[in-house]
């Protein structure tokens, strides 16, 4: 199990950026976020997307309009007031009151629309972000899920897009709806009285000030619960995987403590960031309560004194204006604390947004190969072309840029390394002056304690990860020049660890050649000694499978990855510990099915059991990243070196 063991100092702080570079200290928003976002939606959504910003705008404007119409009542009643002539005061009120209703009526028409066109772009954008968030991390290299946490990976397509959804669906509607409706007030508040809009104007300085401070605390603790979040994901991840060795090893008290910690963390930030987030609201709507009475009070001594008025409309103060002044300021100040509420939703989004473009900027794969593979005809006079059609033959086709020719190489499985130097990181290197020829239809075999560098060696052939110094040819071919995916296409592996996917045992084995007949299938499973125990199951070979093939045992699970690297028939095979899963008895009957699967193919094999090397035409003896013998199983017994004493048992592997 690996150390979890985390203080809860260490995780109240932003201790890893998405692209896994520590960083630390108060953990800061990237700029650009937003813009980057809504510059993301216009690109999914080129035309609904204002349709949508246009409704909204209608509708917040809208909903500012009938402070006018109440002003303009305010005048008819004042205007008709003296005269008692309220029958055409009727008349007049009822017309403005007809030309609201219709305003109000075409608000509701755009917000149904806007709500409506919203729900679809919401939706659609996040179905869109998924599908980009899964193409890029598709091509991604391996050390980038070598290196980051996978439960953390989850996170960013649960936790970090809900943020967004919240972000897209309210929290950028209602802040248009709020910018605009207050645009709007404030600008008739000029139209009306510039002195009452002044002190309107002080309100919402301390409004301001008031949301700088505890929005800022708030920002900060909210971008320490969304980082937070994903490091409990990432754990519950980890824990829900290894929970049979917690069990063997009695490590739940162990596991809960450190479970606490991290959720501590988590709740401590949670906790902060919702305290100022939930005071935010009640101090913003009291300011704004006390403001109401400052204009009421302003507005009374205005009247009482005969203030000259300076407005745009060039109207004296009287009640039309104080009247619908009051309401206007009731209207400004809670749209600014609707905005300075939807401030957190806002910054929750950009947490996610953020982690989420970390993954989208993360650098893919780099392939710069040029040779590709095809399916060949070889006629008899030794020429080669290339075929539309499946012919059993593989060539690599090779174009050479110089003078525009094209070369073919039959694919025969020829590998080479010579002189490899590697290292995960620069400057530690693993593997030192590497020299290795399997020629085609060879046993390859590479024996040593754990940590020698025996699958890192595999790791290069594949293109995991490339060479720090040396060359690697396939067929004669630098691997540089050959295109990962036709390289890795020639290439069978079984990997210690077996994944199986959720569906039917069929499926699982098509997965090694996805236009695989049901036929080519079965012969495989047969090969490898996986049809007995299949045909047992309760739908043979359609039974369903999930959780990685939790209903299998472990050496069945293995028999199903020999099976699925069989059906697709590659002319090299990498064979990574595939029997150290199976019992002894069951290793004999797919040794047999395995040897038959490497009867004319390169292979390469990595075991710690001596006995499934013994019968192979190469053993490499590595340590500590250097081959230090080689040679066939009667040879190194004869020299009575390292793979003497590990075959007699002088000293173990390990």
């Amino acid at each position: 199990m690996p150390n979890n063991k985390v203080s809860n100092e260490e995780l109240s702080k932003d201790t890893m950026s998405g692209n896994g570079k520590p960083q630390g200290g108060r953990p800061k928003m990237k700029k650009g976020m937003l813009k980057r976002l809504i510059t993301m939606l216009f690109q999914f959504y080129p035309v609904l997307l204002p349709v949508v910003i246009v409704c909204i705008i209608f509708s917040a404007v809208v909903s500012s309009v009938p402070s006018l119409f109440m002003q303009n009542v305010i005048a008819v009643i004042e205007k008709y007031y003296k005269s008692g002539d309220w029958n055409a005061a009727k008349g007049e009120i009822m017309t403005w009151v007809i030309r609201l209703g219709f305003f109000y009526v075409l608000s509701l028409i755009s917000a149904f629309a806007y709500t409506q066109l919203g729900a679809v772009i919401t939706q659609g954008f996040l179905k869109k972000l998924r599908c980009r968030m899964f193409d890029g991390m598709q091509n991604l290299p391996v050390k980038y899920f070598d290196r980051n946490n996978h439960g953390d990976i989850m996170s960013y397509y649960t936790n970090d897009v809900d943020t967004l959804r919240q972000l897209v669906s309210q929290s950028l509607p209602n802040l248009i709806i709020s910018g605009i409706t207050v645009v709007t007030v404030f600008s008739i508040m000029l139209y009306f009285s510039i002195w009452m809009a002044l002190i309107v104007v002080g309100g919402v300085v301390t409004m301001t000030v008031v949301t700088k401070k505890i929005g800022g605390n708030s920002a900060k603790y909210f971008l320490r619960q969304q980082k937070a979040i994903g490091k409990t994901e990432g754990f519950v991840e980890e824990m829900m995987n290894g929970q049979k060795v917690v069990k063997v090893f009695c490590h739940e008290e162990q596991s809960g403590k450190e479970f606490d910690a991290i959720n501590e963390a988590l709740y401590e930030d949670a906790k902060k960031a919702n305290q100022y987030a939930n005071m935010l609201m009640p101090i913003l709507n009291n300011i704004g309560n006390v403001l109401y009475v400052v204009v009421a009070l302003a507005g009374g001594l205005f009247l009482l004194n005969d203030v000259p008025n300076v407005g745009f409309s060039g109207m004296a103060f009287s009640i039309s204006i104080i009247v619908p002044f009051l309401n206007m300021t009731k209207q400004f100040t809670g749209n600014i604390s609707q905005v300075s509420q939807q401030l957190n939703s806002v910054i929750m989004g950009m947490a996610g947004a953020e982690r989420i473009f970390d993954l989208l900027d993360q650098k893919p794969e780099v392939d710069d190969g040029y040779v590709t593979l095809v399916n060949a005809v070889v006629a008899p006079d030794g020429t080669i072309t290339e075929s539309e059609k499946r012919t059993g033959t593989w060539a690599w086709k090779h174009p050479h840029q110089a003078d525009g020719s094209v070369t073919y190489t039959l694919l025969r499985g020829d590998v080479r390394l010579n002189d490899v130097d590697f290292g995960y990181e620069e400057d530690k290197m693993v593997l030192h002056n590497v020299t290795v020829f399997a020629e085609p239809g060879q046993k390859v075999a590479f024996v040593g304690a754990t940590g020698a560098g025996k699958t890192t060696i595999t790791n290069l052939i594949n293109r995991f990860y490339d060479i720090a110094d040396g060359k690697i040819r396939y067929d004669g071919i630098n691997i540089n020049k050959i295109k990962k995916a036709d390289l890795r296409r020639s290439l069978g592996i079984v990997l210690q660890e077996t994944n199986l996917f959720t569906g039917t045992v069929m499926e699982n084995i098509r997965y090694g050649k996805l236009d695989a007949t049901d036929e080519e299938c079965i012969a495989a499973a047969r090969l490898a000694g996986a049809d007995d125990f299949i045909t047992r199951l309760p739908e043979g070979y359609q039974t369903l499978l999930t959780g990685n093939g939790a209903n299998l045992s472990q050496g069945q699970r293995q028999l199903l990855a020999i099976a699925r690297a069989a059906v697709a028939d590659p002319p090299v095979m990498i064979l990574d510990e595939a029997t150290s899963s199976i019992d002894t008895r069951t290793e004999a009957i797919v040794q047999k099915g395995m040897d038959s699967l490497m009867e004319g193919r390169t292979v390469f094999v990595i075991a710690h059991r001596l006995s499934t090397v013994k019968n192979s035409d190469v053993i490499m003896v590595l340590d500590h990243g250097s081959i230090i013998e080689r040679g066939n199983h009667e040879k190194l017994i004869a020299e009575k070196g390292t793979y003497y004493r590990l075959y007699t048992g002088a000293f173990e592997l390990e």
